[in-house]
């Protein structure tokens, strides 16, 4: 069994694979290789030539933000498996990007590159807000795929249990034990004690442990499975979809659960937040208080756990937002 061949923005050998894999013409040269992004999960560069230019997305057996945290390495084919089940649905399949080719063996993706754009995760800057257009597009477009290809429509089935087993260790499990190895006041002085109380919540813990149960089932509809600011991309063309590898067929509660808590952590209004959830509900069944559940335990694991956001909030803005999402777990109980 031939070895998984590591790619490097080393020119040279990039050329050389580009050319074995067919994906560059023999007499074709890179002019340039750039980052596009500051992307977490993946080796990802942007490659030039005088005709055109592409993305190369290679899922590795780590994090690459994180090098010391293990991730499936066959990640990038379950995105395939995504734009190949989206590929004719072209409502869908034009908001995101076009999957070129796919290298199996060693697990790397030619994507269409959509150009200079920037993501949304400058909402969780000060006083930076989405519009009700952009909110209209992000929402309608979840709404859409989930309402296009679910277990109704689609014999195909994408259950990614191994990213849902890494999901679910960062989002249910790794934020509230005890010595996980991250120190919280490094993040923000304070945050480590206010953690703590959280960590020794049984009840919350309860919650969190049914609600995780919930999201290893399989459920009956494809989701993006990581629906938040950094898989929104500003464009030219406007907003476009990326980076689906987590996705599985799943709750929506789970999907719009995730994006109502970053917009909440972003700091947009409370009526933008109901607003997106309305957009949402206008074109596809959800049930409320699941999905306020799941908003709940992304807000939690984003401020206690590894995954941390550039937010803008300071620790009694936090601590606010930490109480709330426990009222929601604890007070109004798993449906």
């Amino acid at each position: 069994m031939k070895k998984v061949e590591q790619l490097t923005a080393d020119k040279t050998s990039l050329e050389s694979y580009l050319k074995g894999q067919a994906w560059l013409l023999l007499n074709e040269k890179i002019t340039a290789i750039e980052i596009p992004g500051a992307g977490n999960m993946n080796f990802v560069i942007r490659v030039k030539t005088r005709e055109r230019s592409f993305i190369i997305k290679q899922s590795r057996e780590f994090v690459e933000k994180y090098p010391q945290v293990a991730a499936p390495v066959e990640r990038a084919l379950r995105e395939a498996e995504f734009y190949q089940l989206i590929s004719k649905k072209e409502s869908i399949k034009n908001k995101m990007p076009k999957l070129i080719g796919v290298d199996k063996k060693n697990h790397v993706l030619n994507l269409e590159d959509l150009g200079n754009g920037v993501d949304y995760t400058f909402l969780y800057q000060k006083n930076m807000h989405l519009d009700v257009a952009e909110l209209e597009e992000i929402m309608t477009f979840v709404a859409k795929l989930h309402k296009t290809i679910n277990t109704k429509t689609n014999k195909a089935r994408l259950p990614n249990r191994e990213m849902r087993k890494l999901n679910h260790e960062h989002i249910f499990i790794y934020p509230y034990l005890s010595d996980n190895g991250l120190h919280l006041d490094d993040i923000l002085p304070g945050l480590q004690e206010v953690g703590l109380a959280f960590k020794e919540d049984m009840s919350l813990k309860h919650a969190v442990k049914k609600l995780g149960d919930r999201y290893l089932e399989d459920g009956k509809t494809l989701l993006h499975g990581d629906y938040y600011p950094g898989s929104w991309l500003k464009t030219e063309d406007g907003i476009k979809i990326i980076d689906p590898e987590f996705c599985f067929f799943g709750d929506v509660e789970f999907e719009i659960g995730v994006t109502l808590a970053h917009l909440k952590m972003a700091n947009q209004p409370d009526a933008l937040v109901e607003k997106a959830l309305k957009i949402y509900k206008d074109l596809n069944a959800i049930d409320d208080l699941l999905c306020k559940q799941f908003m709940a335990i992304e807000i939690l694991r984003r401020i206690l756990g590894l995954a941390q956001l550039p937010l803008s909030f300071d620790l009694e803005e936090r601590k606010a937002l930490l109480n709330e999402a426990r009222e929601i777990l604890v007070t109004k109980g798993i449906s």
